[in-house]
């Protein structure tokens, strides 16, 4: 979720995949399989011969490095270095290390210089179409965001973006100071500074790719496309990701648009619309379904949504929060950056330090929105937690740990209920405030307390406090990752810099059994715990309380089964991110897109069902969980 993160790639597993796809999908994938067999067997010579060449070209940028660094002490004159190019080194390297360099590029290229629009081609041959409306909510930080400021100081980026383009690293590079004052929401307002304009960008441009190369929903729109889709009957709501989600309506009419762009489509199509949604997405349309009804806001009514929507697709949707959410804005920090080797983090400090990465943090109030949700009946308490495995040293139900507790900065370990009390305790009021006024992180446990909430804006984005629409026609499909590993709690230390106004950081010294660097592992798609993913497609709302009509909601996770040179992890990734163009993923969408959603099944390989039913959140007593909405 953030723009500091790193991937970590993992080798592909050696069993075969247990995930079962639809029947008309079994033998698709993006790669052909020819290939991967090819590559899976390149014979033993050939790799060595490869770990030699990237020892060499990593003994070679060894050498530069070091040069850099002589020259920072005057050690060595580079003036003989001043024609070096690319084409000079080439000539001097010996043409065996020339011909491995360009055998190990083909190999990769090879694994992922697929068709992108097989998916879709494939689907067409088994004759579906387009149906449906599709409207896509993206997820955090990869809507685009462009200036469109007039001030003197904000001239220079006119309709530049600011956020998911080259602009923005060039912009962060050459003046951060300025970059800061851009990006940062007003601290008591939550909206925009005085003369600074930032705004979503808008069409399948807003979120297709986030920088060039690195794509987002393209794959997804590319297989669309296929089946006949086009931006008249498909539609990208971009929004603001750094607002509040009452302040995407105060001042964008985010919602108002979106309610109107959904009664369009069905008015020329015919057909009622099918939503798909990733990651804070999800909760931003949520949010909407509660909005789009209420008396005083969208004023839809109660049967609006089962009027206008036929599907939610629900993509790796944080739907109880983001436990990374935390401490990036408790101490700018989070397994991304816990984890970097001694050389990147004494560079990423003196870029961007953890206290300016905090405050970064905490000027965008819609990050804050995925802040853990349900407390210690969801996440445990000091001795337990839902999730915790038979084979556990240190249990889950302690988020915020410490090793010495022996100051008031350190006082003991933290439950979650107490790490959300620490965190506000530890902030500037201004932030305090903007969070406790536009969210709430409890749990209603009867009817009436459900019932009640839908008329506080504040509750509308925690589904432990507010319900499905009542909207018995509906259907739910949830998709997300299993089985990359996961941030799920920490330990900290205290912040011993006196130049730091941050009084605790986390103890990445520590390297103990599985805690990684102060970090320990969980389970979920790589940014999105297990829990917050699964718990309310497979218990919440079969609840009656948070799902009175009897919403149908089908589970499908997703393996994360990385092919070997795929950098973003291939067909077959279950990464929180990657996912978007995971082939099995883009076949479901479309089925159900094209009004073949009967075609998906329930796919549950993961223990969510076992961890589910360990939370502690319980029906009334005069509802009986019946299993409806299965």
């Amino acid at each position: 979720m953030s723009f500091l993160r790193r991937r970590v790639l993992g080798d592909s597993s050696n069993e075969p995949s247990r995930e079962a796809t639809p029947e008309h999908g079994d033998e698709l994938r993006l790669v052909p399989v020819a290939k991967l067999k090819a590559l899976k067997e390149l014979p033993l010579k050939s790799r060595k011969r490869r770990n030699g060449f990237i020892f060499g070209l990593g003994g070679l940028f060894g050498i530069l490095v070091a040069a850099f660094f002589a020259k920072q002490n005057d050690v060595i004159s580079f003036n003989a270095l001043s024609d070096l190019n690319l084409d000079s080194l080439i000539d001097v390297l010996p043409a065996g290390v020339i011909k491995e360099a360009k055998d190990l590029t083909e190999n990769e290229r090879n694994a992922v210089n697929y068709d992108s629009f097989s998916v879709g081609l494939h689907l067409q041959s088994q004759g579906i179409s387009a149906l449906h409306p599709v409207i896509m909510i993206p997820g955090v930080i990869s809507t685009g965001l462009e200036s469109w400021g007039t001030d003197v100081k904000s001239r220079q980026y006119f309709r530049k973006r600011l956020w998911g383009s080259w602009s923005m690293m060039r912009a962060l590079v050459m003046d951060k100071a300025s970059w800061k004052r851009h990006i940062m929401l007003d601290k008591i307002t939550g909206l925009d500074p005085p003369g600074i304009k930032l705004r979503a960008a808008q069409g399948f441009d807003a979120a297709d790719f986030f920088v060039t190369g690195y794509w987002i929903w393209s794959k997804i729109l590319e297989n669309l496309a296929t089946i006949g889709y086009d931006p008249t009957n498909a539609f990208t709501a971009a929004y603001d990701w750094r607002l509040s989600y009452s302040n995407l309506e105060v001042r964008d009419q985010y919602f108002t648009r979106l309610k109107s762009h959904i009664e369009t489509a069905l008015k020329v199509s015919g057909q009622k619309a099918v939503l798909v949604s990733h990651s804070m997405g999800s909760q931003v349309l949520f949010y909407f379904f509660h909005w789009v009804e209420a008396e005083r806001h969208g004023g839809g009514g109660s049967g609006w949504v089962d009027a206008h929507v036929d599907s939610w697709i629900n993509i790796s949707g944080c739907m109880l929060g983001a436990l990374k959410g935390l401490p990036a804005v408790l101490s700018g920090e989070m397994k991304d950056t816990a984890q970097l080797n001694a050389f990147a983090v004494y560079g990423l400090e003196k870029f961007l330090s953890r206290e300016e990465r905090a405050e970064l943090f905490r000027a965008m109030p819609g990050i804050s929105s995925m802040l853990p949700k349900g407390g210690n009946a969801v996440w445990g308490n000091r001795t337990w937690a839902p999730d915790d495995r038979p084979d556990q040293k240190v249990s889950y139900g302690t988020f915020i740990n410490f090793k010495e507790s022996n100051s008031t900065q350190s006082p003991r370990n933290l439950t979650m209920d107490e790490s959300l009390d620490y965190l506000f305790d530890n902030s500037d009021t201004w932030y305090k405030e903007q969070v406790l006024s536009n969210y709430s992180h409890g749990i209603a446990h009867t009817r009436a307390e459900v019932e009640a909430n839908e008329h506080d804006p504040k509750k509308w984005t925690n589904p432990l406090e507010t319900r499905l629409p009542r909207a018995p026609n509906l259907k739910i499909y949830c998709f997300y990752g299993i089985n990359k590993t996961t941030e799920r709690s920490y330990f900290y230390r205290e912040d011993r810099d006196p130049a730091s106004k941050l009084n605790v950081t986390i103890d990445t010294s520590l390297m103990m059994g599985s805690v990684d660097h102060g970090v320990i592992p969980g389970e979920g798609d790589g940014t999105v715990p297990l829990l917050s993913n699964g718990y309310m497609c497979a218990k919440g709302w079969r609840i009656k309380r948070y799902n009175p009509s009897g919403v149908k909601i089908k589970i499908h996770e997703m393996p994360h089964e990385p092919d070997r040179f795929s950098p973003r992890g291939g067909p077959n990734t279950g990464d929180h991110v990657d996912i978007l163009g995971r082939s099995s993923l883009n076949d479901l969408i479309l089925r159900i897109s094209g009004g073949e959603g009967g075609q998906v099944e329930e796919n549950i390989l993961s223990d969510i069902r076992r961890y589910a039913d360990r939370v502690k959140v319980f029906d009334d007593v005069d509802d009986d969980d019946d299993g409806f909405g299965v």
